[in-house]
């Protein structure tokens, strides 16, 4: 399996960041314990000239976890015909018990990532660079779930059995079946569309509201971070019923197939653009009244909370698309 481009490139760039946080880690130590702005000392200004190059490595190894991210839903979608079982990338995850793991270190880096690169331009702004022992600080917590999305994806890839009869999506994603999967998948569509627009007003009012008055940053972040959640438990429990026009078919990886429009692609990537603006602009919010920073606060945390709520709204007027035009009638809906 090693041998498909896809993972060949997916282990490369994996073990390519891994590396480089390893080595923005060393440098980050001698940022937390040397730092002095108020120092000339040789090693202050050594300090100082190697976090612009540390800097940018960092911000290459973040883009790239995005694109692996994007990479590894799509090369699982496109590896389904190779396993017996698997009629979509859920199939390629349950080939063994490294898959899914995989996946979750993916995102939860994105978000990480997004949220250092958040702080790393802001401290950048001020001119006692303010924030640097923080987002190193950061830094150095990211770099163990780098170290384990590494190991994890390499024996995901490394025990990949065709032999092996893995479960399909409709196993998985039943309420007829156990775990959290089975759990989601049988929530009332009642319910899910409650929370799903419930979390998704609070968001939506919060972010503007933040966005105006510049106020309630905590709360627009914390909502932010709810309704995506809740998102996905929606995409589960009934919008993809929607879409698949089928009142039992809830897997959130068909949705991605040509056959459904690539609607998968166009739910979720402003779904997950709208979290990391949200998590980037709450990164910047606190740090308002530090003075060498308030301006660039009072600037463009706004900025990314008006993104923010922008693709937050398109994900709620594409899902809500998507459930008006289906051809899918399921009585005790409230709508």
């Amino acid at each position: 399996m090693l041998l498909n481009p896809a993972i060949m490139a997916l282990v490369l760039v994996s073990a390519m960041v891994t590396m480089m946080l390893l080595l923005a880690s060393g440098f980050a130590i001698q940022v937390i314990r040397h730092w002095d702005i108020n120092s000339g000392s040789e090693r202050q200004l050594e300090l100082e000239r190697r976090t612009y190059l540390i800097s940018t490595l960092l911000t290459w190894s973040f883009v790239s976890e995005l694109i692996s991210l994007l990479l590894f839903v799509y090369n699982a979608e496109s590896m389904s015909g190779q396993f017996v079982g698997a009629m979509c990338a859920t199939g390629v995850l349950n080939v063994n018990e490294w898959g899914w793991p995989t996946l979750l270190l993916k995102i939860v880096i994105f978000f990480c990532g997004t949220s250092w690169l958040a702080l790393n331009y802001l401290d950048n702004q001020g001119h006692d660079y303010p924030l640097v022992r923080w987002k190193y600080t950061l830094l150095l917590l990211i770099v163990p779930l780098a170290v384990a999305e590494f190991y994890t994806q390499l024996q995901h890839f490394l025990n990949m059995d065709p032999d092996v009869i893995t479960s399909c999506c409709g196993a998985l994603f039943s309420a007829d079946a156990e775990g959290v999967a089975a759990e989601v998948s049988g929530v009332e569509p009642d319910t899910a569309m409650l929370a799903l627009y419930g979390t998704g007003a609070i968001t939506l009012l919060s972010g503007v509201w933040y966005a105006r008055r510049r106020r309630g940053g905590v709360l627009f972040t914390l909502s932010g971070v709810a309704a995506f959640v809740v998102a996905l438990m929606a995409i589960v429990s009934f919008i993809s019923l929607y879409i698949y026009e089928h009142p039992h078919h809830h897997c959130p990886f068909c949705i991605l197939k040509s056959g459904h429009g690539y609607a998968g692609y166009l739910l979720y990537i402003p779904l997950f653009a709208a979290t990391a603006m949200a998590l980037g602009s709450g990164v910047m919010a606190p740090w308002k009244n530090r003075p060498s920073l308030a301006a660039a606060v009072a600037r463009d945390a706004p900025r990314l909370a008006w993104l923010a709520v922008s693709l937050f709204g398109l994900f709620y007027l594409l899902a809500s698309w998507y459930v008006m035009n289906s051809s899918l009638v399921m009585t005790g809906v409230w709508w």
